[in-house]
């Protein structure tokens, strides 16, 4: 035996069943570092001091000690993926100008479902572990999480020394009142799309001061994300916080709240007292604005050193000037489109999948996206998610196999349709490509593009032309683990199932997936999805665009994260 195999031996003995899966998959070279890495974190594996000794060593072992550290560091790693990787020198002290859109209204982290309301949470309260670019998931306000046998209960351990702005120290009752708050289905927390079936009001335990254990409503492979900031309404607030969240922006985070001016702006100054390492601008100024025009006309003439984002479609209007970045990230959002189930003609699969087989993914990807984005096979199953079965097909434009469909479901003819869809980002030019290539089946798509509140309406059958109409195209954000974005969307009963699709057997496989604590296992389940999905093809996902973020040069050490802005590390020249 080599001394590195006995060092990997005497390791396996620290650890349970499924660690020890997970190196035999990294030994046997089924996956690689970076994929290791993603589970090992999602498990809690290595960021528990007791096992973290252990961890170290099979790092050594395999060569992976670089990565652990930027896994498990304090500080956010380098971002995979960027246009353009300078990190400009900068002056420490300095006030950071963000513009944003206009929050949708009044600011309160239980209800926010906008990105201008939680990019400025984000800055002055925290949450128990952040996502990083690759996924991994890196310890904020808890040290260290772990699972039981089957992952019906995640027990986490947090931080000694954190204190809200208000001098109050954060321990395990603060945790317990956010999770009750956010999971209780007399409220109207934002939250409860995730934690619907997952976490109940009363399923967040105190064990101790410092330690809480979460008891699931049935086993969670993938449970830490929904505590992360992926949920973005999970961030933790005091025991006693009652609401009026502008009147200070109680959090623990970096910055805390010097002012905020509704429907106008808001100017954020370092935290003295955060528990870790200081804000390096001593201030942040947020600029609200009614539209990106405006935006982009800030961010060129330098009234502003940061966007939060931009669609794809505008990325030409600032990418030409020689003063401004754009920093590019993988993201697992997406645009779904829905079909109907039960509604002619799509109650007829052949029809579905004839719709699907008519768009160039390709051109899609590099025309629409310019390249800046990964092609979609039809679920939610993006590359990025180390789970999703790279093996399953990738469905393409075949034009001759789709007019055969359509002779076969008796519409050799064509039909019209109306695809009703949303005013954002680079939604309404998709939906005039796939009306151009429906073109080749004779289906005739006429385009009803509408503001995002009329589009949702009030998010209920009946009262909503994104759940109601036959055809539509809806914006889905990042997720770091594709839980949720298998369930609401596509479950029988899930409450943004605006396809309609009702299937035992997809109600069955997700359940599978969801309790999976294994790489293996989980894999297993989502290529069973994944071919389910595109053989009923309830809706077509063709693409997932990457994340967007200009920067002006001045500026350096932002570190975008898919899920949103983190800017204590942000410099300015």
């Amino acid at each position: 035996m080599t001394r590195k195999d006995a060092l990997i031996a005497g390791i396996r003995r620290g650890l349970g069943d499924v660690e020890n899966a997970l190196v035999d998959d990294l030994s046997a070279g089924r996956i690689d570092r970076r994929v290791f890495l993603r589970h090992a974190t999602r498990l809690g594996f290595g960021l528990g001091t007791g096992i973290l000794p252990l961890f170290r060593g099979l790092a050594t072992a395999h060569d992976l000690r670089d990565d652990l550290n930027r896994a498990s560091s304090p500080q956010p790693a380098l971002p995979l993926d960027t246009v353009d990787k300078r990190s400009p020198g900068g002056r420490t002290g300095a006030t950071i100008t963000v513009a944003v859109a206009m929050p949708h209204g009044a600011i309160d982290p239980l209800l926010v479902n906008d990105s201008a309301s939680y990019q400025l949470i984000f800055q002055v309260a925290e949450f128990l572990c952040v996502t990083q670019p690759d996924l991994t998931l890196r310890p904020v306000l808890a040290e260290s999480w772990s699972h039981n046998a089957d992952g019906s209960v995640w027990t986490f351990i947090l931080r000694r020394g954190v204190k809200f702005h208000n001098g109050q120290e954060m321990r395990a009752e603060d945790v317990v009142a956010t999770f009750d708050r956010l999971s209780d289905p007399g409220g109207a927390s934002n939250a409860l799309s995730v934690f619907k079936g997952l976490l109940s009001k009363g399923g967040t335990r105190k064990i101790d001061d410092y330690s809480v254990a979460f008891h699931l409503e049935s086993p969670n492979g993938n449970f830490p994300y929904a505590v992360s900031i992926d949920n973005y309404n999970a961030v933790i607030l005091p025991a006693n916080y009652r609401g009026n969240y502008e009147s200070d922006f109680m959090g623990t985070g970096p910055f805390r709240l010097e002012s905020y001016r509704p429907r106008q702006g808001a100017t954020l100054v370092r935290n003295p007292d955060y528990w870790g390492s200081k804000a390096l601008p001593d201030r942040i100024e947020f600029k609200f604005y009614s539209d990106i025009q405006p935006r982009l006309l800030a961010l060129q003439a330098g009234e502003v050193d940061i966007l939060d984002a931009v669609p794809v479609v505008l990325s030409p209007a600032i990418r030409g000037n020689p003063d401004i970045r754009i920093m590019q990230v993988r993201s697992s959002n997406h645009r779904e489109m829905h079909m109907r189930c039960d509604v002619a003609p799509f109650t007829d699969k052949r029809v579905r999948q004839a719709l699907a087989l008519s768009l160039d993914r390709k051109k899609l990807v590099d025309g629409l996206c310019r390249g800046m984005g990964v092609l979609g096979n039809d679920s939610a199953f993006t590359p990025l998610f180390p789970s999703t079965d790279p093996g399953v097909p990738q469905r393409g434009q075949d034009i001759a196999k789709a007019r055969q469909l359509m002779q076969a479901a008796g519409l050799a003819a064509g039909f019209d349709i109306t695809l009703t869809t949303e005013q954002y980002t680079d939604i309404p030019e998709y939906a005039q490509l796939v009306q151009n290539f429906a073109k080749a089946l004779d289906i005739r798509i006429h385009l009803k593009i509408e503001t995002q509140a009329l589009y949702y309406g009030k998010s209920i059958p009946g009262q909503s032309d994104w759940l109601d109409s036959p055809l539509g195209i809806t914006d889905y954000a990042h997720r770091g683990a594709p839980n949720t974005l298998l369930g609401n969307p596509l479950l029988s009963n899930g409450s943004w199932n605006a396809a309609h699709f009702k299937s035992a057997a997809y109600d069955a496989l997700v359940p599978r997936y969801v309790k999976a604590l294994a790489l293996d296992a989980q894999r297993s389940a989502a290529r069973d999805i994944q071919a389910l999905l595109l053989d009923e093809t309830p809706l077509i996902i063709s693409y997932f665009p990457d994340l967007l973020v200009p920067v002006r040069n001045r500026v350096g050490g932002l570190v975008p994260i898919a899920a949103g802005l983190l800017l204590d590390r942000v410099t300015r020249s």
